[in-house]
């Protein structure tokens, strides 16, 4: 078939498999070109099939020669309709792996649920004894508690008494309009931190744990981001901050489990990038876009692999140890969060508009990097050819 893109808000409803396909070997291409990591051998990544999970397992796999198993919610493919990206993105990651003579195999389902756990610890216990490195990135709206039941929906709201009101950028038309947002109540607090705070992190750790499948000194590093103080009130002082400073919470909560291992829990705090789940956040598109321009005039732009690789190299897999800020947070923003980096963006949004905005930011570059995410516009791809929708992913269980 012949596989275009279609719109559907923020959302993209087609991927290519062929675009997906490239889009894994130029990450892998990446990690090659930075030389060997003397890191983990044996990975366990939950959320591995986009952005920053994807990219730890093939950090992990093709910088560190690492065995990776990989958990995910992907929609397979059916005669005439297109798997999601994750999908395509682990089949072209595992066809490469085994062509390297690295084990990978993978397990579909809800990695909220009991039964994808015991899934996955019954596959690490047949084939790999135990596992150094387990990497928590996943991005759910919603989440089914699996001992409650109760089914949690996450919001994007500030929290406060006033409603959240600045500047936001459809970045399909360019159109640059104003959004107003009113505060979360409490209910909506706890239902997006059940979603996306540390619970579940914790409950996979625990499970690990009591098979006996984390090997001493183990790491588990889960992602979060910070930002600046234009984004803070719909992101780190909203409810995703919210959720943010409770995952933050319990990596100490973690390390203190695995004390008799000598393991570790850390979160990473990352840069700003164009995502499924930011690109439905309003006002972040607008910043992304104005930052975007800023650090690759200054050569210090990276995306989902070159800041992966840069955590694994010089930061959990340094041999210095592993530096942390005050709050015990591994910062990889720390290029974003630069204070003339930050000047420049803060002076851009004062004067964006929809007429300044091609100009003054990249917004080019996000729809590009967006349209990348379901293997659209990559270079090197016939659109126009037939491609085979029906991909099989190699080492699923």
């Amino acid at each position: 078939m012949i596989i275009e893109p279609r719109m559907r808000g923020f959302i993209c409803l087609t991927a290519h498999p062929k675009g997906c396909e490239q889009n894994v070997i130029n990450q892998i291409n990446y990690v090659k070109s930075k030389g060997e990591i003397e890191g983990p051998k044996k990975v366990l990544v939950i959320g591995a099939s986009t952005g920053f999970g994807l990219a730890s397992r093939i950090t992990s796999a093709f910088g560190c020669g690492a065995a990776t198993v990989g958990v995910y919610f992907e929609k397979p493919p059916a005669p005439g309709k297109t798997a999601s990206p994750g999908w395509y993105n682990t089949a072209a990651f595992e066809q490469q792996a085994q062509k390297a003579g690295l084990y990978a195999k993978s397990v579909n389902g809800d990695a909220f649920s009991t039964e994808i756990k015991q899934k996955v610890i019954d596959l690490i216990k047949a084939d790999l004894g135990q596992i150094d490195l387990v990497v928590y990135s996943l991005a759910s709206p919603k989440r089914v508690h699996p001992i409650t039941g109760v089914v949690h929906n996450s919001v994007l709201k500030p929290i406060g008494e006033t409603t959240f009101t600045n500047k936001t950028v459809d970045f399909h038309t360019g159109v640059v309009s104003e959004v107003s947002i009113t505060p979360a109540n409490e209910e909506e607090i706890e239902n997006t931190v059940a979603v996306m705070g540390g619970e579940d992190w914790g409950m996979w750790i625990d499970e690990l744990k009591a098979a006996n499948l984390l090997a001493p000194e183990a790491i588990t590093v889960a992602y979060s981001y910070i930002g600046p103080a234009v984004t803070e009130a719909v992101y780190r002082k909203g409810t995703i901050g919210r959720a943010k400073d409770h995952l933050e919470a319990t990596a100490f909560a973690i390390s203190d489990k695995l004390k008799d291992i000598n393991g570790k829990a850390f979160v990473s705090v990352n840069k700003a990038l164009v995502t499924q789940a930011s690109s439905a956040i309003p006002v972040i598109p607008l910043y992304i876009s104005l930052l975007y321009k800023i650090m690759k005039e200054n050569g210090t732009h990276e995306g989902c692999i070159e800041q992966m690789q840069r955590l694994f190299a010089e930061r959990l897999y340094n041999k210095g140890g592993i530096a942390t800020d005050e709050q015990r947070r591994i910062r990889v923003d720390d290029l974003e969060m630069d204070s003339d980096v930050q000047a420049k963006v803060a002076a851009l949004w004062a004067e964006a508009t929809e007429e300044s905005l091609p100009k003054i930011g990249d917004l080019a570059g996000y729809k590009r990097d967006f349209l990348n995410l379901f293997g659209f516009d990559v270079d090197g791809i016939d659109y126009t050819k037939d491609t085979d929708e029906m991909v099989a992913v190699p080492g699923l269980v």
